[in-house]
């Protein structure tokens, strides 16, 4: 499924007049591919991926989901075609891992919410692709971080939409949870041909782990979009990264720190 910018401005409408984030924006969203969206605190990570996630409109520009502009989809469609994961912990009590996974079938369920066979089967594929069939009897609520967001992870695969937005998922967790997390959110991208686009504070492990990266330059309110590789080469990185007692090795990909 393609998902297109033409034009973008994202921000907020105050009483004193819009305050924009990221302005004329055109980029597009790769089916099968890993985009991570880097940028300093501040620089409106999250503003620009609950815009795309339609959470909150634009203030210029459109949004193409296959060719169809986002606001012509209405709340259910959408919720058939984009999955979003959201930083916020879940504070649920009396609610089972499997039950949380199921509520992704909503859009499909009717009133009654009822489960097919075929809705318990999307429920099981996505619970074995996170590998998470050990905690589906768990209560949510006594899960660690790191399993509460596979939890989330596999809500939004039951949910099997084309398109699915994180907002810092590696958040709260430890280096080798982030590093497993990545690098299930790239095999998910890659196996099954979803655009999966994340926010994060994980420079290195997006250099290592993404296909693509979009850069937030917080200053003038644009996105510089290419591969790590491509974006090590034009000297984007050490711009937008590195700075005093830092700097930046292009050919391995990493972020040096001299004492």
């Amino acid at each position: 499924m393609n998902y297109e910018l033409h034009d973008l401005t994202t921000g907020y409408r105050t009483r004193k007049g819009n305050r924009v984030v990221t302005q004329r924006m055109t980029a597009r969203l790769q089916a099968g591919e890993l985009t991570c969206l880097l940028g300093p605190n501040g620089a409106g990570k999250s503003t620009l991926l609950r815009t795309l996630a339609a959470f909150q409109p634009p203030l210029d520009g459109q949004m193409l989901l296959d060719g169809q502009p986002l606001e012509n989809y209405t709340a259910q469609q959408l919720a058939t075609r984009i999955g979003v994961v959201l930083t916020d912990r879940p504070n649920i009590k009396g609610m089972r891992v499997r039950e949380m996974v199921a509520m992704g079938r909503s859009p499909y369920t009717g009133f009654w919410g009822r489960l097919t066979e075929s809705d318990e089967a999307a429920v099981d594929e996505a619970i074995l692709q996170v590998g998470i069939k050990e905690l589906e009897r768990r209560m949510v609520h006594t899960l660690s971080d790191g399993e509460r967001q596979k939890v989330m992870i596999a809500k939004a695969l039951a949910q099997q939409t084309p398109v699915i937005f994180l907002d810092e998922p590696t958040a709260f967790l430890d280096f080798p949870s982030k590093v497993e997390m990545l690098l299930l959110l790239r095999r998910l991208a890659h196996a099954m041909q979803k655009t999966v686009f994340l926010s994060t504070h994980d420079i290195e492990l997006a250099l290592q782990i993404a296909d693509s990266l979009w850069l937030m330059d917080k200053e003038a309110g644009g996105v510089v979009i290419g591969t790590p590789q491509t974006l090590a080469a034009s000297g984007d990185l050490p711009r937008f990264f590195a700075g005093p007692g830092i700097t930046f090795d292009a050919q391995g990909l990493r972020f040096e720190i001299h004492c």
